[in-house]
């Protein structure tokens, strides 16, 4: 069975990004809310977001609130912030692993599938 892990790196600051809020949904008729979590001191949530039977093919989005992160690190950013919250969506099949992780900064962000 597979699972699904994230973690967040702030390319401004140069290293993870602790507190941010994080949601999982998956996509079908219906947007359903999977999981949520916070990111911790290393940027990541402390276990995988899903895993083994929860694990279906479709379609998902994350959800990462960046701008509520750096708005609390730095003043200095726009107001309004150009990126409030960051979405991925992306596809899986159930039986592998995968990791997507967010790197960002207030105002650019990328993303690749790691393992």
């Amino acid at each position: 069975m597979g699972r699904l892990t994230t973690h967040i790196l702030d390319t401004t600051h140069g290293g993870p990004a602790a507190g941010v809020a994080i949601r999982l949904f998956r996509i079908g008729d219906d947007r359903e809310l999977l999981a949520s979590a916070t990111s911790n001191a290393d940027g990541r949530s402390e276990k995988p977001l899903i895993a083994d039977e929860a694990m279906r093919t479709g379609s998902y989005e994350l959800e990462f609130d960046v701008g509520d992160y750096f708005s609390r690190l730095d003043a200095s950013v726009d107001d309004p912030a150009f990126l409030d919250t960051v979405v991925i969506r992306f596809s899986i099949k159930a039986d592998e692993n995968y990791h997507v992780p967010l790197l960002v900064s207030p105002w650019s962000y990328s993303t690749y599938r790691g393992s």
